[in-house]
């Protein structure tokens, strides 16, 4: 394949989801933009799945690999962001704008397979690793996910309040997604006649 097409095939793999990206909301001021948001946000994500555990492990990530990003989706950067850069776009993007685009994303993606008969959704709630911290007596966070079992696509996810569990978290998910027509799998915790409440503590023996 040539250099012409596999830049076709990059740009094209990666256009709606850079328009998905285009939607979340720039933290930065108008003349601070010198780096389109879409293009940070999507480097920064590959550099990650790629290893990156730091502002500075992205940056490296694009510093290697700057020409054939520019080249790949037609842009100029003549250096990669500072790492302070990137933190500030990062830490500065909004949760819930950026949790509304990729369950948007999530939605291209599941759409376009083909569904053969009924589809299963598994909710399932996960400890973020590394989340707990002693020091600060802060207690270890909790996720709940939708998960697509045909297309093995995580639809959404929703933080589990550390002074609950599970089951209300699952309620809101459940009237957040379209799941009508589909098997939706859960825990034994919330084959329960009511779900309103959260199940009372154990009383210690």
């Amino acid at each position: 394949m040539t250099a012409s097409a596999l830049q076709e095939v990059a740009i094209k793999s990666f256009e709606r989801f850079l328009s998905h990206l285009g939607m979340i909301r720039d933290p930065r001021r108008a003349e601070g933009m010198l780096y389109k948001l879409p293009h940070v946000l999507l480097f920064a994500i590959l550099a990650i799945v790629t290893g990156a555990n730091s502002y500075r492990g992205i940056r490296t990530f694009i510093k290697m690999h700057r020409k054939r990003l520019n080249k790949a989706f037609k842009i100029g950067w003549k250096r990669p962001p500072a790492h302070t850069a990137i933190r500030y776009i990062l830490q500065g993007l909004n949760p819930a704008d950026v949790e509304k685009m990729f369950r948007e994303h999530a939605a291209d993606l599941n759409g376009s397979e083909t569904a053969t008969g009924t589809r299963v959704l598994a909710f399932d709630g996960k400890v973020l690793k590394g989340s707990f911290d002693a020091f600060n007596d802060a207690k270890a966070r909790q996720v709940l996910s939708a998960f697509a079992a045909d297309t093995a696509l995580v639809l959404a996810h929703i933080e589990i309040d550390e002074k609950s569990n599970e089951i209300p978290a699952v309620q809101k998910l459940l009237e957040e997604l379209d799941v009508a027509g589909h098997i939706v799998t859960l825990d034994a915790m919330h084959c329960q006649k009511k779900h309103s409440k959260p199940p009372p503590k154990r009383r210690p023996i």
